[in-house]
C-alpha cells in the first residue's frame, strides 16, 4: 500500500467511507492496494495524515490480525532518516488501521514514468537517502521484505522508504503456508527465490536493484514472465549501463549473489554519502550556485532538485498555538511492548529525532545502562516533608498538587487517553486523576480503586509517558517534564509507586526499576522472578506469533529442544513434554524470549519443578547467544504454565546473564 497518490492529490471520499478513523478527519482517498485504502486525513491540529485502513476480509483473517500486529509493533521501534514514521495505530478495531505521516511527492515508479531517470545530486542523494532509511530500520531488528520503486516517494525535501515493518503483514511477501512464493519479481533476492529467506542481505539486494532502475530508468534483471525474472536473478548479470562508475561499484556489489558479499545498509550508505559529499564539491568546484538553504547538516535536501509537490484539495492547517488540543490517544500501552490490543502512538518527539537524522537511545544487551530518565530510589510512602534527600517527589508534593488551570493542563488528560486503563470505568476498577506541581515541573497521576499489580502500573506508566510526549509537541513551552504516578488503593494507604521524565524517555520504555517501597529491589526478587521488569501476556501472544527470522527460530528451537529433553530424561513425573506442548517465541518490541508449555494437570509443585529447569535452560541460552553475536537482540527470558483452555501464569522471568536460582 502506498501513502501518496500520484502527484500527491487527494481524490474524493468513496460512498460508505468512514468520516473519522481514531483522532483524524478523513476528507478524501490517497490510494487502494491489496490490504486496503489509504485515506486523506486531517488531525486534531490541522495536520496531514495518510491513515491505512484494512480490508474487511483482512480484518476478519485472525492470521492477518495476529501478523499485523507483530509487525506495528516491530515498526514502532523504527527511527532514522529518509523513513515515514507510523504515528497510530489501532490493530482491535473492526478494521485495523495505521496513521503515518502525509508525505507529498509521487513514488519512484510514477517519476520515472513522467520524467526518466535520476542524474547527478539528485541520483546519489537518492541512493544515500534510501541506504540510510535501510540502515536504520536493519539497526532497530526490522527487516524490510519490500523494497521495491512503489514504497519509496520522491518527496521535495529527498527521498522517503514506506512501510517498513509492515510490508511483510500487508503483501505476504515470503514463502506462503502452502509454499506458494509472492511478491513482486525483480525485487527478490536469489536466496528468496531458492529457500524462502528473508533478512537484511536481501534488502540490499532489492536496493541495489532500485538505484539502478532510478538511474537507467530500466529493470536490472529485464521484464517477461516470472520464472525468467526469477532466473535472471539468480543466474544471469544485471544491466548497469548507465550508472556513473563510482555508484555503479557500490551497486555491483550489493547485488551480488552470495548475501555473504554484500555490503551492510550502514557501510553502502556511508559509501554513497561520501558520493554525495564529492558531487557536491565537484559543483562548487566548478562555479555551480550553492543549494538554496536547508537544514543544517542535511545534504540529501541540499543536492536534491525534484519541485515540490502540493495538493490545493488539502484544507489548510490553523496557525500552531491556536485553540485546544484534543488527542483522544487511546493508548494500548502493551502494544508498543508487544501487546494484543488497542491505539499504538508513538511520541512525537521521536519523529523529530528522527528527522534530525538520529535515533532515541535504547537499551540493549550490550549496553544495560539508558539514557532516558530513570525513576529516583523507593521513597517512604508516608514521608511528611516537602520532597526526599535527592528532591524527588512524596506524599507531601503530591498534596500540594493542583487541579488543572491552563489550556495545556486541561488537554492533558484527553491526550493521555480513555482508553484500557485511564479511561474512567474502562480499567479494572481503577479510575485516574491529574493534579499539577508547576514549581517542581510535576504531573500527578492518581490511581483510586484496587491497588495496582506490577503488570498493570507498567502499563500504566508507559500510556501516560505517551501521553505527555503528545502533549509536549502541541505545548513545547509545556512547563512540567516529570510524571509521578500515586496509588491510594495499596493496603499501607497511599504511595508513590512511580515517577520518570517523561521528555528524555523518548521511547516510553516501561521498563525502568518500579519505585513502589514495598517491592523488592536488585536484579532478581523472590522465587526467580526479576524485580526490574515484568513479562506481558501481550508479549506472550506476540511471541506465539510464527517467526520468520533464521536466528529466532534456530534458538528457539535449540532451546525447547533442550528443555524437552533435561525434563524427559529427570523421569518426568508430571508427564513427558514434546514440541506440542512446549514451545518457545519472541516478543521484538520488548525484546523477550517467552518459553511456554500446555500441561493442565500438573499441581503446583510439578509446575514449579518444569520451570525452574526451562528458565536456567533459557536463560544460558541467551547468555550463550549473547556472547556469540554482538547483534542478538534478546536478554530477557519469561517462563509460562499454560492450563489448556488459554488461562495460566507466568512462574519465572530474569535477564541473561543472572542465571542463579
Amino acid at each position: 500500500m502506498r501513502s501518496t497518490a500520484p502527484g500527491g492529490r487527494v481524490h474524493p471520499a468513496h460512498p460508505g467511507d468512514p468520516k473519522r478513523i481514531g483522532p483524524y478527519r478523513i476528507i478524501g482517498r490517497l490510494g487502494t492496494g491489496g490490504m486496503g485504502t489509504v485515506h486523506a486525513a486531517l488531525d486534531p491540529r490541522g495536520t496531514r495524515v495518510a491513515v491505512k485502513s484494512v480490508h474487511l476480509a483482512q480484518a476478519q483473517d485472525p492470521e492477518f490480525r495476529a501478523r499485523f500486529r507483530r509487525e506495528v509493533a516491530l515498526s514502532a521501534r523504527v527511527q532514522g532518516p529518509c523513513l515515514v514514521p507510523v504515528l497510530a495505530a489501532d490493530t482491535e478495531a473492526e478494521r485495523p488501521w495505521l496513521a503515518a505521516e502525509y508525505v507529498p511527492g509521487p513514488t519512484l515508479d510514477r517519476h520515472l514514468a513522467a520524467h526518466g531517470p535520476l542524474t547527478g545530486g539528485s541520483l546519489y542523494a537518492f541512493a544515500a537517502g534510501t541506504a540510510q532509511a535501510l540502515s536504520a530500520i536493519h539497526r532497530a531488528g526490522v527487516v524490510h521484505r519490500d523494497v521495491k520503486p512503489q514504497n519509496v516517494i520522491l518527496s521535495p525535501a529527498g527521498p522517503r522508504m514506506l512501510d517498513f515493518g509492515i510490508a511483510h503483514a500487508a503483501d505476504g511477501t515470503s514463502v506462503t503456508r502452502t509454499g506458494v512464493m509472492t511478491g513482486t519479481p525483480g525485487w527478490i533476492s536469489p536466496e528468496h527465490y531458492r529457500s524462502g529467506t528473508t533478512g537484511p542481505a536481501g534488502d540490499l539486494f532489492a536496493w541495489g536493484a532500485l538505484v539502478a532502475h532510478a538511474a537507467t530508468g530500466r529493470l536490472p534483471f529485464g521484464t517477461g514472465a516470472p520464472d525468467v525474472v526469477a532466473f535472471r536473478v539468480m543466474s544471469g548479470d544485471p544491466d548497469l549501463d548507465g550508472l556513473p562508475a563510482a555508484l555503479r561499484e557500490v551497486v555491483e556489489a550489493a547485488l551480488a549473489k552470495d548475501p555473504a558479499a554484500r555490503p551492510t545498509a550502514e557501510r553502502a550508505a556511508g559509501r554513497c554519502s561520501a558520493l554525495l559529499a564529492a558531487e557536491a564539491t565537484q559543483l562548487l568546484a566548478a562555479g555551480a550556485a550553492p543549494a538554496a538553504p536547508t537544514l543544517a547538516g542535511d545534504p540529501i535536501a541540499a543536492q536534491w532538485h525534484l519541485p515540490a509537490v502540493d495538493d490545493p484539495a488539502w484544507p489548510s492547517p490553523p496557525a500552531p498555538g491556536r485553540g485546544r488540543l484534543l488527542l483522544a490517544v487511546t493508548v494500548g500501552a502493551a502494544v508498543l511492548g508487544g501487546a494484543v490490543g488497542g491505539l499504538l502512538a508513538l511520541p512525537a518527539a521521536s519523529r523529530d529525532d528522527a528527522r534530525a537524522g538520529g535515533a532515541p537511545a535504547v537499551a540493549t544487551p550490550g549496553n544495560a545502562s539508558r539514557t532516558t530518565g530513570t525513576p529516583a530510589a523507593p521513597v517512604p510512602s508516608a514521608d511528611p516533608k516537602g520532597a526526599t534527600a535527592d528532591g524527588g517527589p512524596t506524599l507531601a508534593t503530591w498534596r500540594q498538587a493542583r487541579a488543572a488551570l491552563t489550556p495545556a493542563e486541561h488537554d492533558a488528560h484527553p491526550s493521555i487517553g480513555t482508553g484500557a486503563w485511564l479511561g474512567t470505568g474502562d480499567g479494572p476498577g481503577q479510575d485516574f486523576a491529574l493534579t499539577f506541581h508547576q514549581p517542581r515541573g510535576e504531573v500527578y497521576v492518581t490511581s483510586s480503586g484496587p491497588a495496582l499489580d506490577a503488570p498493570s502500573l507498567r502499563e500504566v506508566a508507559r500510556t501516560v509517558c505517551l501521553g505527555l510526549r503528545h502533549l509536549r509537541s502541541a505545548y513545547p513551552d509545556l512547563p512540567y517534564g516529570t510524571f509521578v504516578i500515586v496509588d491510594t488503593g495499596r493496603a499501607a494507604g497511599p504511595g508513590i509507586v512511580w515517577s520518570d521524565d517523561f521528555r528524555t524517555n523518548t521511547t516510553c520504555s516501561a521498563s525502568l526499576t518500579d519505585r513502589a517501597a514495598d517491592r523488592p529491589t536488585g536484579p532478581s526478587g523472590p522465587g526467580g522472578q526479576a524485580a526490574d521488569w515484568y513479562p506481558a501476556a501481550g508479549g506472550l501472544a506476540v511471541a506465539k506469533i510464527p517467526s520468520s527470522d533464521a536466528d529466532e527460530i534456530r534458538v528457539a528451537d535449540r532451546t525447547a529442544t533442550s528443555i524437552i529433553g533435561e525434563w524427559n530424561a529427570g523421569g518426568a513425573s508430571g508427564g513427558r513434554l514434546g514440541h506440542e506442548n512446549l514451545a518457545v517465541g519472541f516478543d521484538p518490541a520488548d525484546r523477550v524470549m517467552y518459553v511456554w508449555a500446555v500441561k493442565p494437570l500438573w499441581d503446583r509443585t510439578t509446575r514449579e519443578e518444569w520451570a525452574l529447569k526451562a528458565a536456567r535452560r533459557a536463560c544460558a541460552d541467551l547468555t550463550s547467544e549473547s556472547a556469540r553475536s554482538a547483534g542478538w537482540p534478546y536478554a530477557r527470558y519469561a517462563v509460562f504454565a499454560e492450563d489448556g483452555s488459554g488461562g495460566g501464569e507466568f512462574l519465572r522471568w530474569g535477564t541473561a546473564g543472572s542465571c542463579g536460582d
